[in-house]
């Protein structure tokens, strides 16, 4: 399990599969996108990639933060807000601080994911059935090169319920994570996390509440040919 995006080895990702998980919000709002009819996500790396995604991909919708704000021109890059720009059958060209940077940036992993409170169950499921005996990695995006108290729980609770789905054993470093989810209110935690305080500053707490929601969907977001699209079940 990694910490923080700017940890990853590219030479470790081979014959990994990798679960990115980026609570406020960017997988949050990736799973919640697909399941809201959007047919794939493509993870911009930067501003120039997302222009250029965003021109091969007539009438996709671009969202875009930067530091909790939205960028000039894009729509909005939260969950709930996102999904009501969303049309059913279109795609999405989206842009983050933290997420979509450390999606994109996990390219050469055998697999690759995306992890949210919500999708933890189903995506555990998912993962031990299609990957049975392959290592898996954790890769909590962080926040500018700092460790995010909301990726940590996400990633805990990800990483019981893949011991609940298959025969894993965690790092150390998991293991903390797992302590660290259990028995907790995730709304108020993730709201007392340095990046769940700013959100909320910023006026965004039903989307952190949203973010909260443990286990609400069995959306399965992976990277095929560098776009997210929701897996076959």
């Amino acid at each position: 399990m990694l910490v923080r995006r700017e940890d990853i080895d590219p030479v470790r990702l081979a014959g990994r599969v990798v679960v990115v998980i980026d609570v406020l919000f960017a997988t949050s709002t990736i799973v919640h996108a697909l399941g809201a009819g959007a047919t794939a996500v493509y993870p911009a790396r930067d501003g120039d990639d997302a222009r250029a995604a965003a021109t091969g991909r007539p009438g996709a919708v671009v969202a875009g933060e930067y530091m909790a704000r939205t960028l000039p021109g894009h729509a909005p890059a939260t969950p709930l807000a996102l999904a009501l720009q969303l049309v059913a059958g279109g795609e999405l060209v989206y842009l983050t601080t933290n997420g979509t940077r450390a999606i994109a940036a996990c390219a050469g992993a055998a697999a690759v994911y995306v992890g949210a409170l919500g999708n933890a169950g189903a995506l555990a499921r998912h993962v031990a059935t299609r990957h049975p005996g392959q290592p898996v990695l954790l890769l909590c995006a962080g926040s500018l090169g700092r460790f995010s108290l909301e990726d940590f729980i996400g990633a805990g609770h990800l990483a019981r319920a893949l011991r609940a789905a298959g025969d894993y054993a965690p790092s150390d470093a998991a293991l903390a994570a797992e302590f660290a989810s259990l028995g907790i209110d995730a709304d108020q935690a993730l709201s007392a996390s340095r990046v769940g305080r700013m959100l909320s500053g910023a006026g965004l707490d039903a989307e952190i509440a949203h973010a909260a929601r443990c286990d609400i969907c069995d959306v399965v977001p992976v990277l095929r040919d560098g776009v997210l699209v929701r897996a076959a079940a």
